[in-house]
């Protein structure tokens, strides 16, 4: 089961689009996406989810992902995260 821990560098961290885009992204694909933060896993296809985590700036979450193109998703939200959702680092 691949895996990443990647730091949320964007200001907003997962909150409100930044989560619906990461959602978005995953459901797009047939691999299960799991998202943790502090031992407590979620559903990364999810949007409300994704957002009960919490996630803020600096925060760092692992991300799981199983099943057929696992390697390949986890690489797309990796990169979604990199780039910030399109928002500055600060705000």
């Amino acid at each position: 089961m691949p895996e990443a821990r990647v730091t949320l560098h964007n200001a907003t961290g997962l909150h409100a689009r930044p989560a619906k885009m990461f959602a978005q992204a995953a459901a797009a694909s047939p691999a299960d996406i799991v998202v943790e933060k502090d031992g407590r896993s979620v559903n990364g296809k999810s949007v409300l989810s994704v957002l009960t985590l919490g996630c803020d700036q600096g925060d760092v979450i692992t991300i799981r992902t199983n099943g057929e193109q696992a390697e390949e998703i986890l690489a797309e939200l990796l990169r979604l995260i990199e780039s910030g959702f399109g928002e500055a680092e600060n705000g």
